[in-house]
C-alpha cells in the first residue's frame, strides 16, 4: 500500500490519512504487523503519533511531523478542543433518533482488551444522530467528547444497538446481500455467497482542528468502498 493512495491532507507540519480497517494505526507490542506509523516513518523518517484509531476502524487519521506540532495537536486533543466525528452502521432502530451516552469506561479486568461500563471507569461522552433508519440496521453520526478506547462500541453496545461486523461488542457476523436482498441470486461462479461487509461497519468521518498558526482545519475521509456499497443495497431496500 502506498500512502498517496490514502493521502487526506499534507503539509510541513503534518499529515492526514484515511486508515483502511485492519490496519493498524501504530505498532503493536509484538511489532509483527505493519502499521501506519511504520509506513510513515519509513518515508519520512521522524513521525509523531497524535491519537489513533481501533484496527478494525477505518478512517481519518493525523500524524505530526516535528515535536512542536505534535505537543500542539496532543494538547488539542487531551483539552477536547478538537471535533470528532464518526459515522457507523449499527444493528436494529434505536428508539432515540438522537442521544448522548455519558457513562465511564473501564477495561475488563477478566478479558484483556475489552472495556467495559464501569463506575471505575473515566468519563466518556458519546453523541449520536440517526441519519438514516432502515429498519434492520441504521446509520449513525456520533460525536465523541472523550476518546476512549473502543468508546462509541462500547455504548452503542449498552443501548443496545451494537456496531454491524463487531467481534467484541456485538455478534461479529458479517453482512450479506442476501439478508438486505429478498430475490438474491447465487452467481454460477461462485460455490458459497461472500460477504458485502465483513468488517467493523465504524469510520472515522471528520475531524476539526487548528494548527500552530491558528489556522482551521476541517479535514473529511471517504467513506470505503464496502461501507458505500453496503448504504447504496439497504437504500435500495428501503425504496421497495
Amino acid at each position: 500500500m502506498k500512502i498517496g493512495d490514502i493521502l487526506v491532507f499534507e503539509n510541513d507540519e503534518l499529515i492526514a490519512l484515511n486508515k483502511p480497517s485492519g490496519m493498524l494505526s501504530i505498532p503493536d507490542r509484538e511489532g509483527k504487523e505493519i502499521s501506519l506509523k511504520t509506513l510513515l516513518q519509513e518515508k519520512y523518517g521522524q513521525i509523531f503519533t497524535v491519537h489513533r484509531l481501533d484496527k478494525d476502524t477505518s478512517g481519518l487519521i493525523v500524524f505530526a511531523k516535528n515535536e512542536e506540532t505534535h505537543k500542539y495537536l496532543s494538547r488539542q486533543f487531551e483539552e477536547r478542543q478538537t471535533e470528532k466525528i464518526y459515522v457507523g452502521l449499527v444493528i436494529g432502530s434505536p428508539m432515540d433518533k438522537k442521544g448522548r451516552i455519558n457513562k465511564p469506561i473501564a477495561e475488563n479486568t477478566v478479558k484483556r482488551g475489552m472495556m467495559i461500563i464501569h463506575q471505575r471507569g473515566k468519563e466518556s461522552l458519546t453523541d449520536y444522530e440517526v441519519l438514516e433508519d432502515f429498519g434492520i440496521y441504521s446509520w449513525l453520526q456520533f460525536r465523541i467528547h472523550t476518546g476512549r478506547t473502543h468508546q462509541i462500541r462500547v455504548h452503542m453496545k449498552d443501548i443496545g444497538h451494537p456496531i454491524v461486523c463487531d467481534e467484541l461488542y456485538g455478534d461479529g457476523k458479517p453482512l450479506l446481500l442476501s439478508s438486505i436482498k429478498s430475490k438474491f441470486k447465487l452467481s454460477k461462479k461462485e460455490e458459497e455467497e461472500r460477504p458485502i461487509l465483513n468488517r467493523l461497519a465504524l469510520h472515522a468521518y471528520k475531524l476539526k482542528f487548528t494548527d500552530t498558526h491558528g489556522k482551521l482545519f476541517e479535514l473529511e475521509a471517504p467513506l470505503p468502498k464496502d461501507i458505500r456499497a453496503t448504504l447504496q443495497q439497504l437504500g435500495k431496500r428501503k425504496k421497495k
